[in-house]
């Protein structure tokens, strides 16, 4: 209230030529006031039972403990998470590593063999060469195939997706992440030139969404319903 009245007769007898001095006069004599206010005022205790006061600093230090027992809760379960994320993200660096070595082996060696090797016997080993990497391959795609069945099954086992825009119409047959892993190499080998698949209610969206953020599929810049395979190679 002192405050407020200070402000009403400073402002009636503001003068334009000194407007600043003013104003600070008027403040200091508002925290004048407050300061005396305070002064005055005694701190309300809340008892003076020690017993009591004892009581309510348990009460209060539990609660900091159980705040504090949460955020520790919560940091140490997501650093388990963030633990095991990173023993799988090495796991499949290494298995990667490995292929590639042995991919660069086996072409170095090739190199080397037909380096040394007349032209018809070259010609003969590398048919072999070519057949035993046809075999390898289809080793690799076997392997990929049981990988991806045992850890990116469909959401239920011969599972459907219905249409969006009519529920009455006839669900759609959901396609394994293998297959259309298979549907965009394929289309790469293919057609070079035109690698680009459009997406229908078959693909299921969690995978191509999990294709499209790790790098292993592209959209295409003016049509987000087409998606094409990167070109590792």
């Amino acid at each position: 209230k002192c405050q407020s009245k200070l402000m009403l007769l400073g402002m009636e007898t503001l003068l334009k030529s000194d407007d600043k001095l003013s104003l600070l006069m008027m403040r200091v004599k508002a925290l004048a006031a407050e300061h005396n206010q305070w002064q005055k005022r005694s701190p309300e205790i809340i008892s003076t039972n020690p017993d009591v006061l004892l009581a309510l600093g348990k009460e209060e230090l539990q609660k900091v403990k159980n705040d504090l027992e949460m955020v520790l809760s919560t940091v140490q379960s997501k650093n388990k998470q963030l633990e095991e994320d990173l023993k799988r993200e090495q796991q499949w660096l290494e298995e990667e590593e490995q292929v590639l070595d042995a991919l660069n082996g086996i072409e170095e060696e090739t190199k080397k063999q037909v380096e040394q090797l007349p032209k018809a016997r070259a010609f003969h080993e590398l048919q072999n060469k070519m057949l035993k990497l046809r075999v390898y391959k289809e080793e690799l795609l076997n392997a990929l195939g049981e990988f991806l069945e045992e850890h990116f099954p469909l959401p239920e086992k011969g599972g459907s997706a219905k249409k969006k825009n009519s529920s009455e119409e006839p669900a759609v047959e959901l396609i394994t992440l293998h297959e259309v892993l298979e549907i965009l190499i394929n289309k790469l080998m293919s057609t070079p030139h035109e690698p680009y698949v459009t997406i229908n209610d078959s693909f299921w969206p969690p995978y191509i969404e999990l294709l499209l953020r790790y790098g292993i599929a592209l959209r295409h810049p003016e049509d987000p319903n087409r998606i094409r395979l990167e070109a590792f190679h």
